[in-house]
């Protein structure tokens, strides 16, 4: 597919590049009617100004860019050590970007980078079928998915852990404690990773033999500390005879948090609650009670997803995508290392 030039809007506008490039740059300079004819023509012609066109008519770009699900989230800054280490190795500069979790700022941010075109985009996104993602690749940038697993429609590389054999793991690690009411703390849901986990906990929960509605989905509108303390409210507001005592969190954000608010209110853990958080970030082993936590290799997500980036950069139309799974492993700690002799019954 061409790509649509400056001349073609001005051709189509009937206008003068110069008017062109003050619509793009200094609307308030160009009259109303002019304006609006040079913009129907941007309609028209799909017309993407590029911001980075100086650099790339000097040669190609030699920028990536990350965008982050949660830059606030240890998980995604050791994930971003990875890409630096193999951007610094070929001599890129990275921009690394903060969707905070939220759609509408993820769609601003692949719209900058499609107007910046840089080298390559690795992206670990809230809605992977966001049309705007497909449109920075028809702009000719490559782009990586991180922390994604495939499935049979991607045509594009993806790095990431199994998260439904992670949600398995951590819910089997529960129910072989001897925990028959469980609990699953994340969300939304719109988020992959947060959906293949809960599938995991659900088909670990049908594994151990137990019942569909001993697992409670304790939703959360982020994946934050903050939100893991709500959800120990939650789970205190809950009849105590029923109440949950074996709880898989979708992070270990959350699950530091849900800690936090069960340890003020005079819970114990893990003696009457358990807890497995996700990912076996830092601050999980140096908790107060060291979490419990499904690990992922954070460090080497980073490093593979910015060597696929690079190659398709490099070889462009022979480039062969791939799609790389690591396993996930439990990491057995305190959180989840009493018997399940005094619960919460």
């Amino acid at each position: 597919m061409a790509t649509v030039s400056i001349k073609d809007v001005a051709a189509r506008a009937g206008v003068s590049l110069g008017t062109v490039s003050n619509v793009l740059n200094r609307p308030a300079a160009v009259r109303p009617a002019t304006r609006a004819k040079v913009e129907a023509a941007i309609a028209e012609l799909g017309f993407v100004p590029n911001a980075s066109a100086r650099q790339l008519a000097a040669g190609r770009s030699r920028t990536i860019a990350y965008l982050v699900l949660d830059a606030t989230n240890p998980f995604f800054t050791d994930v971003a050590r990875g890409v630096e280490d193999v951007a610094r190795a070929e001599g890129l500069a990275l921009f690394i970007c903060n969707s905070d979790q939220d759609v509408e700022r993820e769609d601003q941010y692949l719209e900058q980078l499609t107007q910046l075109r840089p080298r390559g985009v690795l992206i670990t996104a809230m809605d992977y079928a966001n049309p705007r993602l497909q449109r920075l690749r028809d702009a000719g940038v490559p782009v990586v998915l991180v922390d994604r697993a495939p499935d049979d429609s991607d045509d594009w590389c993806t790095v990431g852990v199994d998260d439904v054999s992670g949600g398995e793991l951590a819910i089997s690690h529960l129910a072989e404690a001897g925990h028959t009411r469980l609990a699953f703390v994340g969300g939304p849901a719109e988020i992959p990773q947060v959906r293949d986990r809960h599938t995991g906990a659900v088909a670990a929960t049908a594994a151990a033999g137990l019942p569909a509605d001993v697992l409670t989905w304790i939703r959360t509108s982020a994946l934050t500390i903050a939100e893991g303390r709500r959800a120990g409210e939650r789970l205190l507001g809950l009849p105590r005879r029923t109440r949950p005592t074996g709880v898989f969190c979708a992070n270990d954000l959350l699950a530091l948090g849900l800690l936090q608010h069960l340890s003020q209110h005079g819970v114990r853990v893990p003696d009457d609650v358990g807890i497995v958080g996700y990912d076996d970030i830092e601050f999980a082993a140096a908790a107060a009670v060291p979490l419990t936590s499904v690990s992922q290799p954070r460090h080497l997500l980073g490093q593979t997803a910015a060597r696929l980036l690079a190659e398709e950069a490099d070889r462009g139309t022979e480039h062969v995508h791939q799609h790389v799974v690591f396993p996930p492993e439990l990491i057995a700690r305190a959180s989840t290392a009493a018997s399940s002799a005094r619960r919460l019954a």
